[in-house]
């Protein structure tokens, strides 16, 4: 089971990764939103904003997000790493729901770009 630190550093390797993105994928990542993050397994939730093409966390709580991020992701730490590591496809882990993606309409289909 991953722990918070690996699952701080995974999301710092995804915001990395989206910052260096190029053409529509760095287009599709130029939202200004809040974001959280839901780590189920260790019941723990990271926090932040979606700004610039990179995920700034700005807090970690114990729980689900305790507001309504305006992107939403709920995974296991395991999957999170997978996710980030290249070893587990976005669109397969979302279909077999995985992973949990929530989020307005026109942010979603942006959001696509980024699979």
């Amino acid at each position: 089971m991953a722990t918070i630190e690996e699952c701080r550093s995974a999301l710092g390797r995804l915001s990395d990764n989206m910052a260096k993105a190029e053409g529509d994928v760095r287009d599709a990542a130029a939202l200004d939103r809040s974001v959280s993050c839901h780590i189920k397994d260790l019941d723990v939730s990271f926090l932040g904003r979606l700004v610039d093409g990179r995920i700034e966390v700005r807090d970690t709580v114990q729980g689900p997000p305790p507001e309504k991020a305006e992107i939403r992701l709920a995974m296991t730490g395991d999957d999170l790493i997978a996710l980030v590591g290249g070893e587990l496809a976005f669109a397969k882990a979302w279909g077999s729901g995985r992973v949990k993606l929530q989020a307005g309409m026109l942010d979603l289909i942006r959001l696509t770009k980024l699979l």
